[in-house]
């Protein structure tokens, strides 16, 4: 159990409502599905997204390595394949979290007291957020802790290491 200011739950409630929009958005993106309607098995874009935070969230089954441009995958069409059955499944987990968040974060900051279960959700939500802030704010393990004053991104650089204390203080509470 914990106790946030209510200052610290809006910052983790708006934070975690806007992953969850943009999954929605990226989940509205799927194709309409005639086969997918009658057999229930859901199928989503074969593309990955433009937008470079959702591509982090949701990232190619097949990787390129960086340097000699080389694919594991074996099929040309495989990489979209396999994004078009697993991305709804991705979404659909990556928003339950964010939902779990939303619903036992109390709006106006109090007390907070999780199952074994909502405190996973917790993490996999402060997890993806801190995912997004990091690719929005170009972090890398080059960056250094404080940024210069005029740096733009160091207001939200203290907003992504308060995220990471929350995620460790966390896991440290539920290591048995």
């Amino acid at each position: 159990m914990t106790e946030l200011a209510q200052q610290e739950a809006a910052v983790i409630r708006g934070l975690v409502g806007q992953i969850r929009d943009m999954l929605t958005a990226r989940a509205d993106e799927a194709p309409t599905d005639e086969l997918a309607e009658l057999t229930g098995i859901r199928t989503g874009p074969t593309t990955p997204p433009r937008d470079r935070v959702l591509e982090r969230l949701l990232p190619d089954f097949y990787r390129k390595d960086p340097e000699t441009g080389e694919s594991d995958e074996e099929e040309a069409d495989a990489a979209g394949a396999m994004r078009s059955l697993h991305e709804p499944e991705l979404i659909e987990l990556k928003s339950g979290v964010a939902a779990t968040v939303l619903e036992t974060c109390p709006a106006e900051g109090g007390k907070v007291k999780l199952t074994a279960e909502q405190a996973d959700s917790w993490l996999s939500a402060l997890n993806d957020v801190r995912l997004a802030l990091g690719t929005a704010l170009d972090l890398d393990e080059e960056t250094p802790e404080e940024l210069p004053e005029d740096d733009l991104r160091q207001e939200h650089l203290n907003i992504y290491q308060w995220l990471t204390w929350v995620q460790d203080s966390m896991v440290e509470a539920l290591w048995p």
